[in-house]
């Protein structure tokens, strides 16, 4: 294994294929400097003659001084049967000012033959045309060989061939592609280590990277596996993103590569800003952040069983394989009706909240929180409510604001829409403030009404707090329309993200419950 191992990053190109991701031109370079202060040695901009929207971003990036990236323009070998130097493709590749080229040309004979109905020569003319032409041009050239492991099952002789080919034309990197995702860890191992050894004995000392998908959930698997044979290159996105099931999350990859294995990936300083840009990226392209997802999600370091955080609050390795604050992540305590007495401490002590010299155990805060998620509450999702609740248990919750009534109407007639309009009374110290407001629905008509109330006493708060996500679940489906709900609320402001929670037989009240709290929340935390 090579000491130090360089990471290829292609989210804006090869992860806007997966479904429901886009980025704008300005989108892109955002990230693009993301990912330059991480750390990433390249950085795949896009496939340049594709369209309008990477031609935008390489011009933009000109303007740009990369302090650790080399932006790399993406494009596949020349057409057949024609010069090199008449392909539009490699053209503006050349004409992107990207200081590197990656271009992928064919490794399988079933495509050259059956899917390009080309022959197997020409395809080795079009692979070293376009490799030569390139390095002409002063680019540096990242060779991927498209569907690589297939093809080397399939046809051994012709896949090394096309390999032999990219390297004596002069490409600087060659680049095996798990292009369907299909192959396994010990197989990737196996095949890197044989090839590199026949290339080898004839006399190519070539640089090799791993291009893996994620088809079988082995994508980081199999990108680990090939660095152990020799690979020294990695490519793949933040966050996984890419066609079908994706691409290698680099996310896993560049904390495994430099904990786990101690290699030189990036910086012991640039990982810990791995979960802001998961976290950025995900933003970015709209997607909801995965909370299970290894090292940089919300779960990853979350504790819930009472016998896990008791040994956690002694020894944290006792159920954590790493320290989470290596990686910008932070250890969570979670409480439910599977806590224990230590849970409560922790998150007590996590909250801010003084659970000492109020008449008040840790246990009978457990014995209250078992029987609310008895009745459909879960805290285990909804930090903000539990810390009302415990600060309500405790004695130190003081309201921010208290409701005296509301009236939700929803109106319908057959040639309209849905209309609903809320009017809201709450009191705000010795005030009492009745507004009312429409909305987009029962609950957004609430929300209006409500911040429309409040907004004279808090404005800067109210200001600055986004509702970001709505869920409403039925806890048992028998009892048809009269079942009750849960409704959680995630919000957020300039620097945090928090949950509420509602139950009721009434989805309006629930939801009233989940967006009172989240308002109750933001505005005690801005009272500290």
């Amino acid at each position: 294994i090579m000491n130090e191992v360089l990471i290829y990053d292609t989210t804006l190109r090869d992860g806007t294929q997966g479904e429901n991701i886009s980025f704008t031109a300005e989108e892109k370079i955002k990230i693009a400097k993301k990912l330059d202060d991480l750390g990433i040695h390249y950085i795949e901009g896009g496939w340049p003659i594709s369209n309008i929207r990477d031609k935008l971003f390489f011009q933009l990036a000109k303007d740009i001084e990369f302090k650790n990236a080399k932006i790399t323009a993406f494009c596949s070998t020349r057409k057949p049967n024609i010069n090199v130097e008449d392909d539009k493709n490699i053209a503006a590749s050349i004409e992107s000012g990207a200081e590197a080229v990656a271009i992928f040309g064919k490794t399988w004979d079933l495509h050259v033959k059956e899917i390009m109905n080309n022959s197997l020569e020409e395809n080795l003319n079009m692979i070293n045309d376009s490799v030569s032409f390139l390095k002409s041009h002063g680019k540096e050239v990242i060779y991927d060989a498209e569907h690589f492991f297939d093809g080397y099952k399939d046809n051994r002789e012709y896949a090394l061939e096309t390999i032999m080919t990219a390297l004596s034309a002069g490409s600087d990197y060659v680049v095996f592609c798990d292009t369907n995702g299909g192959t396994l860890p010990n197989e990737v191992e196996a095949i890197v280590k044989e090839i590199l050894e026949d290339l080898e004995q004839r006399d190519f000392n070539p640089k090799i990277g791993i291009h893996a998908h994620n088809d079988c959930s082995l994508a980081v698997a199999n990108s680990i596996a090939a660095v152990r044979s020799g690979a020294i290159m990695v490519h793949g996105t933040i966050n996984g993103y890419g066609e079908r099931c994706g691409n290698a999350d680099l996310t896993s990859v560049i904390p495994v590569l430099s904990l786990k294995m101690n290699l030189n990936c990036i910086s012991k300083e640039n990982l810990a800003k791995l979960r802001k840009v998961s976290r950025f990226v995900s933003e970015t392209a709209n997607m909801v952040p995965q909370n299970n997802r290894p090292f940089v999600g919300k779960s990853a370091f979350a504790h819930k069983g009472g016998i896990h955080v008791s040994a956690v609050m002694k020894q944290p390795r006792a159920y954590e394989h790493m320290n989470p604050e290596l990686v910008g992540n932070d250890r969570r305590i979670l409480v439910s009706d599977l806590a224990g007495k230590s849970n409560i401490l922790y998150k007590a002590k996590e909250l801010g909240i003084d659970i000492t010299g109020n008449g008040f155990e840790s246990g009978a805060i457990v014995s209250q929180i078992k029987m609310l998620e008895q009745d459909g509450y879960q805290f285990d999702i909804a930090d903000g409510s539990l810390k009302i609740l415990m600060e309500k248990m405790t004695g130190n919750f003081t309201p921010a604001f208290e409701l005296v009534s509301f009236r939700v109407n929803i109106e319908k007639d057959k040639d309209f829409e849905c209309y609903s309009h809320a009017t809201i009374k709450v009191r705000v110290g010795n005030e009492v403030e009745i507004t009312a407001a429409e909305g987009h629905g029962p609950v957004s008509a609430l929300d209006n009404a409500l911040r429309k109330a409040l907004v004279k006493f808090y404005t800067k708060a109210l200001d600055s707090t986004h509702l970001v996500d709505f869920k409403v679940r039925v806890m048992d489906g028998r009892d048809g329309t009269s079942a009750k709900v849960r409704v959680l609320i995630d919000s957020r402001d300039e620097d945090r993200t928090w949950s509420t929670i509602g139950v009721s037989e009434d989805i309006i009240e629930a939801s009233w419950q989940a967006l009172a709290d989240s308002i109750q929340y933001k505005l005690s935390i801005d009272k500290k």
